[in-house]
């Protein structure tokens, strides 16, 4: 991708083929798009533009990722909000959901507003927080939910993921409660009577190597009740990382039911197995486990078919002690944002069961709709908010954790070469990525 610097403010387009198909021109300027195809030259606001040669490159929607943790406050020394977003930034990301596990935990106005503001100071990306389901993450009580919703930061997504919420009476209190603002309680699936002291996936491998076991029948049990828990109250239910065979044979039976509930799928669990933990490196160490290939393929099955309907990263950095150490002592989580589009393309493009057109609905459209984000996710299309990103299929490239703008080096692909590479990242008509460099954008605080 070549530039030709005139206009920090319009950018005109050339040749790029939008939702991968056939090439054409569009001209953002003013935080919008401004024309599409033959007209955009001729645009009035294309005099002086920054042009931008685009042949070759696919135009998508911003992506949007609803399950992130930037750690911040309390865990700066894992990732902040400044380096998280930028780390979504140059993977192709306009919007992302900040998880509540910090600390304090993020079950306040307060706490979420706090998370909110470091998101417009850095400027990257949309920063959505998400709030804690209850007090603390301790599953007694529910949190402020009508007072986060309320706040600044507008929260329309609850979960205490890291934590199941196992109390069927507090869940279902938290589903009626959300229902009163539009909200959605996002689940993190996991009985935890039947996963204490678990280790990793329990089958084959997990008796081979001696590490206790985490069956699947975990996550599908809770899956089972809370759609069943969402038709009785009528709510919606987001169930988070879905791992399991099971799992998606449940999520559909409750789609089929007119149950209204969402699903999301992260990358490393469309790609990596059980089989990657005989080596005991704690970086495939992760929560849900890595399962069997049998789920691999049955995952991507499902977000080819829509049962399963986003890819939602988890991205979960962690300082280099917390994972290079023996297997039993290591932090749970893979980091994930700056190589989500290089494994959904090679996972699911490449193979032949997604267009880009569906990676588009699966990466931005349907991940905005779940958190309510009005301004993301949108079409690429006259009078839409300028959130783009540029990508070339083309290029392949070997993980290198050590590059990488976030600070957490346990990354579950590094040494793998994988297709794609994000060239450019427009949020809200502003360059945060060019060139396939990080550019630095201005605050939203400091524009107009």
């Amino acid at each position: 991708m070549t530039s030709t610097e005139n206009h920090p403010e319009a950018f005109l387009i050339r040749g790029a083929s939008l939702l991968g198909g056939d090439p054409e021109d569009f001209l953002l300027a003013d935080g919008e798009i401004a024309a599409v195809g033959p007209d955009a030259a001729a645009h009035p606001r294309a005099a002086g533009a920054r042009e931008i040669d685009a042949a070759g490159l696919i135009a998508l929607p911003g992506m949007v990722d609803l399950h992130t943790h930037l750690r911040e406050p309390g865990r700066e020394d894992a990732e902040t909000v400044e380096t998280g977003t930028r780390a979504a930034a140059r993977g192709g990301f306009t919007a992302v959901h900040a998880m509540a596990n910090s600390n304090p935990v993020a079950d306040t106005a307060g706490v979420v507003e706090q998370v909110w503001s470091l998101g417009r100071r850095s400027g990257w990306v949309d920063v959505r927080p998400v709030g804690a389901v209850t007090v603390g993450l301790a599953g007694e009580r529910l949190s402020e939910l009508g007072a986060m919703a309320e706040s600044r930061a507008g929260v329309r997504v609850f979960s205490d993921d890291g934590i199941c919420v196992s109390d069927p009476v507090l869940m279902r209190r938290a589903l009626e409660y959300v229902k009163a603002f539009d909200g959605v309680i996002a689940q993190h699936a996991q009985e935890p009577r039947l996963t204490e002291g678990a280790q990793m996936n329990e089958g084959e491998v997990s008796a081979v190597l001696g590490l206790p076991g985490w069956p699947a029948v975990a996550e599908e049990s809770i899956i089972a009740r809370d759609v069943l828990l969402a038709e009785h109250v009528g709510s919606r239910l987001h169930v988070c990382h879905v791992s399991t065979a099971g799992s998606v044979d449940i999520i559909r039976w409750a789609k089929a039911r007119g149950i209204a509930v969402t699903a999301e799928v992260t990358p490393h669990h469309l790609l990596l197995t059980e089989e990657q933990v005989r080596t005991y490196d704690p970086v495939y160490k992760v929560n849900p486990p890595l399962r069997r290939e049998a789920d691999v393929l049955a995952l991507r099955e499902a977000l080819a078919d829509g049962t399963i309907d986003i890819v939602g990263t988890d991205h979960a950095p962690h300082p280099d002690e917390a994972k290079e150490c023996e297997w039993a002592q290591a932090a749970m989580g893979m980091t994930g944002l700056e190589t989500a589009l290089s494994v959904v393309q090679h996972t699911m493009i490449e193979t032949g069961m997604m267009t880009w057109a569906d990676f588009a609905r699966v990466t931005s459209t349907i991940p905005a709709a779940i958190g309510r984000l009005a301004d993301q996710g949108r079409p690429l299309a006259v009078g839409e908010p300028a959130n783009v990103v540029l990508v070339d299929p083309a290029h392949r490239w070997t993980v290198d954790p050590g590059t990488m703008a976030t600070m957490g080096r346990n990354s579950p692909f590094a040494g793998m070469e994988l297709p794609g590479r994000v060239e450019a990242t427009f949020y809200r008509g502003t360059p945060t990525v060019l060139d396939a460099e990080l550019n630095t954008p201005r605050a939203l605080g400091e524009q107009a």
